[in-house]
């Protein structure tokens, strides 16, 4: 989309937010945030979005938080912990905590709230595959048990195990996405469909690490695009957005009231193709040289450079650089080569090309100089550009040939949280390939650093020499927010409302 066009487009979605009535704003001590990955659910088991996640660690609390300073590990809803053995852990939990309803937390939650995520209907079942239960031990102590021997254990329960509470939530049963409770710093106190989100501060809320937030209520616009995003805040009817395009925040960056800013993120953008051949056995990406001549056709470096200014990385390995067992020097390197490109499909058998189609929920943008680059080589895609929840479900459903999409590992360091989602026959594993799922596992399930290293390097090798995925490169995510507030971007991805204030 050209640059008129998109202010065009901002034009038009401006007028219909001038028509609505103004919502609070500063002096009425609300943030007002806008986003474009709607919550079709926001029960935190519900959802793959990193909306949800953020919208998770607001509401509820982990047993362990991570400073997201110095990524160390601290007490939150757990006091502390320690290994009984290697495939138990016990907490100490933090007295006097309550939900947002009233109850007292207490071990029975955490026992709940494992047995929950080992239920079926989890949206990302490879989140909690370590886990084999919870049991009580009486109201302050709590043990869980692991499946397997798991080094990223304490990770993954600080990230993705947010507590439900029990009793609450075997009464209103469905109803809880409708009116969701936790122990969080903020409490939902609206659910509008998947339009808007309403948060007030929890003045109950007890003096751990994530401290009692300073702004009283949060209201979020959840949008349809990246213009509507635009136009709410320069508009005046939004004060914070992120993960905007180089258009928008070079506009943006220019308004005087607005202050932009841009961190590197874990998160990694992808191309997922179907070697597997989920979408038809005999559909051309079955064959190794096609992929290949992919990884070739896209000049990577090119993108990185127009789209995510601010210190992206082009990657060769699919997982983030930090994260332990990430082998990037191992992996098979696929330099922009457009002529080795046509000369890898011919030796497959497709040297006029095929057609084939592109699903992903990326920007426009992006999605549309990737279908360019494949064209030029003679590969010509349909693209299908439905929103972020769609995509994933079609995904994981075996329906996208390509499959474009970002994975930020919720924000856990360890290769556990990329590798696994992808290439050990889940949902969203378009390769199906034993080997390497096996050396995940191993991986994943020993104590030996070394021995994990060496699993890790080995399935990073084969998976790029097959060319099963290509990683596009690391997300700069580009926030813009009015000079009315202080907020701290962090690498994990993590907007953390609950730390910011008003000037």
């Amino acid at each position: 989309m050209t640059r008129s066009r998109v202010w065009l487009a901002v034009g038009c979605v401006l007028a219909g937010f001038a028509a609505a009535p103004a919502l609070a704003q500063k002096a009425q001590d609300t943030l007002r945030i806008a986003w474009r990955d709607a919550l079709a659910d926001v029960d935190p088991y519900r959802n793959t979005l990193r909306t949800g996640l953020i919208l998770a660690h607001h509401a509820w609390d982990t047993l362990i938080y991570r400073d997201p300073e110095t990524l160390q590990l601290k007490p939150l809803l757990a006091t502390s912990w320690r290994y009984a053995d290697p495939m138990t852990l016990e907490f100490e939990l933090r007295p006097g905590v309550t939900f947002h309803d009233g109850s007292p937390f207490t071990a029975d939650d955490v026992v709940y709230t494992v047995g929950a995520a080992l239920a079926d209907g989890v949206a990302v079942p490879s989140n909690y595959a370590f886990l084999a239960g919870a049991e009580r031990i009486d109201d302050l102590h709590v043990r869980i048990r692991l499946n397997r021997v798991f080094p990223a254990a304490l990770e993954y329960i600080a990230m993705v195990l947010p507590v439900l509470p029990k009793a609450y939530r075997e009464r209103v049963g469905a109803g809880f996405s409708q009116a969701p409770v936790g122990t969080g710093p903020y409490r939902i106190t609206r659910v509008d469909g998947t339009t808007a989100i309403d948060l007030e501060r929890n003045d109950a809320y007890f003096d751990g690490p994530k401290g009692k937030p300073a702004i009283r209520r949060l209201h979020i616009d959840e949008v349809a695009d990246t213009a509507a995003e635009l136009a709410a805040l320069q508009g005046g009817q939004a004060d914070w957005i992120w993960a905007i395009g180089q258009e928008g925040s070079d506009a943006l960056a220019r308004d005087p009231a607005l202050l932009v800013q841009r961190q590197e993120s874990m998160r990694v953008g992808y191309m997922n193709m179907d070697a597997a051949g989920r979408t038809g056995a005999d559909n051309p990406l079955t064959n190794q040289k096609v992929r290949q001549a992919i990884m070739h056709a896209i000049d990577r470096t090119a993108m990185a450079r127009q789209f995510m200014p601010g210190g992206s990385r082009v990657l060769d390995a699919p997982c983030f650089p930090t994260q332990f067992g990430c082998d990037q020097a191992i992996a098979a390197k696929y330099e922009y080569n457009p002529a080795k490109a046509k000369a890898l499909l011919a030796e497959a058998g497709y040297a006029e090309g095929f057609e084939t189609e592109m699903v992903g929920y990326l920007l426009p943008a992006w999605q549309a100089a990737i279908q360019a680059y494949l064209a030029a080589v003679g590969i010509r895609t349909r693209l299908t550009q439905p929103q972020a929840g769609a995509v994933t479900q079609r995904s994981i459903e075996g329906r996208n040939p390509l499959d474009l999409g970002s994975w930020g590992s919720y924000s856990i360091n360890d290769a556990s949280a990329f590798l696994p989602v992808f290439f050990t026959f889940g949902g969203q594993d378009y390769a199906r390939d034993p080997v390497v799922r096996d050396l995940l596992l191993q991986g994943g399930n020993n104590t030996d650093p070394d021995v994990r290293r060496g699993a890790y390097s080995a399935a990073i090798k084969r998976i790029t020499e097959q060319a099963y995925y290509m990683p596009l490169f690391t997300f700069v995510t580009t926030y813009a927010q009015s000079r009315t507030l202080n907020f701290k971007p962090f690498g994990d991805e993590m907007p953390r409302f609950y730390l910011s204030t008003w000037r």
